[in-house]
């Protein structure tokens, strides 16, 4: 069930980025700030795209109650996939034949990696320790990447705000986990008396502002393998320390998990770097 949902919302967010830019590209005119805000209002299309972007939210909360953060994170890589699939069937671009081995490459690693990894055990609700140590330690690493991201060169800039994004998409994942588990065990009301749900509203706005700010300063080239790759790394690091999840400690397994995730991040470099540059249906291969 956790895969299925991890896959739903993964095929709902290349729908909601699919949608959301053909919307705000299709105005009659060139419009900007709040007429554009009310051009898209008014928009089903984007519309649409909205409340599947919520439902990504929806089925990725699913996900994590009934399986370990590092497996969902992990794939919901295969966003970039979906949104090929969607490049060539919806919006009708010509994709090369490269652009598919290298996503054929992603779900290769990706599936090697999901059935390599296999975590084991695990506690629903973390202690107040670990929390603590998890969010000072990868928080403090994204605002200080945040901080460096001020000054550098495009391509630094924008791997930075990527960076530090995904580390905080990746803390975001525990905060959805942690607020559904308690509102599975003790109802909305005991919901809204924890941190958990407005550590998912604060870091929601958080890791948004820090997206558009890598996709504002530099090349998408360079943002987006580092979104798309660093959240899952961390994800697992954060399984181990919060949520106590353990692994097989066989050399050769723990090598090829390794080589596994490698070979998946192999594919989402060649799959960025060869798929359309935008979503112009005219863009040729």
């Amino acid at each position: 069930m956790s895969a299925v949902f991890a896959l739903l919302a993964a095929l709902c967010n290349a729908v909601y980025v699919a949608t959301q830019h053909v919307a705000s590209t299709s105005s009659p005119v060139r419009v900007s700030g709040v007429r554009l805000v009310a051009y898209l209002l008014r928009s089903p299309l984007w519309l649409f795209g909205l409340a599947v972007g919520i439902g990504a939210f929806v089925c990725q909360a699913v996900a994590l109650r009934h399986g370990q953060v590092s497996i969902v994170q992990t794939l919901l890589v295969t966003e970039l996939v979906f949104g090929l699939v969607l490049r060539k069937l919806w919006i009708g671009q010509s994709i090369r034949a490269a652009a598919w081995a290298a996503a054929a490459l992603t779900c290769a690693g990706l599936g090697a990696f999901v059935a390599i990894d296999e975590p084991q055990g695990g506690v629903p609700s973390p202690t107040t320790r670990a929390w603590v140590s998890a969010v000072l330690a990868w928080g403090g690493a994204a605002a200080l990447m945040a901080l460096a991201a001020r000054f550098g060169s495009p391509a630094r800039r924008a791997a930075l705000y990527a960076s530090a994004a995904a580390i905080i998409w990746a803390l975001e994942a525990t905060f959805i986990k942690a607020t559904v588990e308690t509102l599975s065990a003790a109802g909305l009301g005991a919901t809204f008396m924890r941190w958990p749900i407005y550590a998912v509203a604060a870091g929601g706005v958080a890791g948004t502002v820090l997206v558009q700010a890598a996709l504002h300063v530099g090349p998408l080239s360079v943002s987006q393998p580092l979104l798309t790759i660093v959240d899952p790394a961390v994800s697992t690091i954060l399984s181990v320390w919060l949520f106590q999840e353990h692994y097989t400690r066989s050399p050769l397994s723990v090598a090829s998990s390794v080589l596994a995730f490698a070979v998946m991040c192999a594919g989402v470099l060649a799959l960025t770097k060869l798929a359309p540059p935008t979503m112009r249906p005219l863009d040729a291969s």
